[in-house]
């Protein structure tokens, strides 16, 4: 009882901390109409291909065919994950209960679900090594939005071929791991070096072939898929209100806003992300106004938007395989605080 006291605390000091941003954010709705509607429906329709890609992915993970659990129970556990302090654990033990209840096996869903998470953010940890050439070799903003997706479709290539070679053999994924151990014990001399990252990277690449089977290349398509659609609609945002910034610095921004997604201290980064997206746009050459309507539009769509699908997620789930929707969340709640 202390414990979700003291986290709950944590919450509502980092969401006062962060209100003005979010604030500055919400108050600027009424410039949505600078936005045209077909704008929008595309970025909806990236936004579905995003989470097609992740359902595709976890249909894989937990090797179940129905699209309908699959789809539905994630769409569940992500809004349960939004509306939650420290909501990834929460909702990740929402879409179990799901998955269980309607047939698969704890041990299939916990280790399917765990292996597509690890995927998925290893992927989105990767993407802004490819984003290094064209900051170096000092690319300008792009006007073409033609061009940006050219580009995106040979990042997904280029990426694909690199996780099969980091998937397929031992040592590039060993080099990578020992990069990463030595600019860790450099950062963090104070502490005990580590020696154990490249075996660590090798037993989680060794969990996802297990897990993804023959698939993994699959897998592997329908994760970097999930993010580079994702991306695509941060791009399409920009290029609706008539912003061109350069591709490999709103990249880098989105990463970012992603990375702080993952800080459990308000449900999906709520704050954290509005202020992090805002500033790094700024930084990466879009005008102040121009980066919070941008930030608005993209949260209003991959945030807010998917949540009143998984509360319908969870009423069919519940009539389809009986529970009760209320205390579902109870307990997965209570089963990470």
């Amino acid at each position: 009882m202390l414990t979700r006291i003291a986290f709950f605390a944590l919450t509502g000091i980092s969401l006062y901390l962060l209100a003005p941003t979010l604030l500055q954010v919400f108050s600027s709705y009424d410039e949505l109409d600078r936005i045209a509607p077909w704008w929008l429906a595309v970025m909806v329709l990236l936004q579905v291909g995003s989470f097609a890609c992740l359902w595709g992915l976890q249909r894989i993970a937990i090797n179940n065919r129905d699209w309908f659990v699959v789809i539905w129970s994630q769409l569940a556990g992500n809004a349960f994950a939004r509306v939650v302090p420290g909501g990834g654990a929460a909702g990740a033990a929402l879409q179990y209960r799901y998955l269980n209840r309607a047939g698969t096996p704890t041990g299939i869903a916990v280790t399917g679900l765990t292996a597509s998470n690890v995927l998925v953010f290893a992927v989105l940890l990767a993407l802004p090594v490819f984003a290094v050439p064209s900051l170096l070799s000092g690319v300008s903003a792009d006007a073409s939005l033609i061009r940006a997706a050219v580009g995106g479709l040979v990042l997904l290539v280029v990426m694909f071929a690199v996780g099969v070679v980091l998937l397929a053999f031992d040592r590039p994924l060993e080099v990578v791991g020992e990069v990463v151990q030595r600019i860790r014990n450099r950062m963090r001399r104070r502490r005990p070096p580590r020696t154990d990252i490249p075996a660590r990277l090798i037993e989680e690449r060794e969990l996802i072939l297990h897990v993804m089977g023959r698939r993994w290349w699959e897998a592997l398509l329908a994760a970097i898929g999930r993010w580079l659609l994702d991306y695509a609609t941060l791009l399409a945002a920009l290029a609706a209100i008539g912003a061109r910034p350069a591709p490999a610095l709103i990249l880098l921004a989105f990463v970012t806003a992603q990375i702080l997604a993952q800080i459990p201290l308000t449900p999906g980064g709520l704050g954290f992300v509005e202020a992090g997206l805002t500033g790094t746009l700024a930084l990466a050459g879009v005008t102040g106004g121009g980066a919070v309507l941008t930030t608005l539009a993209y949260r209003l769509v991959s945030y807010w938007l998917p949540i009143p699908f998984g509360v319908v997620g969870a009423v069919l789930l519940s009539r389809r395989y009986g529970g009760d929707a209320e205390e579902d969340a109870e307990e997965a709640v209570e089963a990470t605080t």
